[in-house]
């Protein structure tokens, strides 16, 4: 099964509503995860895309996650609404 939504910042699945942060109103957000946005606010306005991409291998491999989809992930993420230049 492969996630239909992921996090627009990190990549993060975000199928499940709890895992979705919050727009300013409380709704929650369709394209951000928890742990990137928060109350209508990235968590860390001022983190670059070369610090994502390390704090996602990092976690990632806290997780045990296979490192062909980190390396998949990490491809992803310049793609990112987050990230479009």
């Amino acid at each position: 099964m492969t996630a239909e939504k992921i996090c627009q910042s990190c990549t993060m699945p975000i199928d499940d509503p709890l895992d979705r942060g919050t727009n300013k109103d409380g709704s929650k957000s369709g394209l951000y995860c928890k742990y990137c946005y928060q109350d209508g606010s990235f968590t860390d306005p001022s983190l670059t895309l070369a610090e994502m991409k390390e704090n996602a291998i990092a976690q990632m491999k806290k997780q045990d996650i296979d490192a062909g989809i980190i390396q998949r992930s990490l491809e992803m993420m310049d793609g990112l609404e987050r990230w479009k230049k």
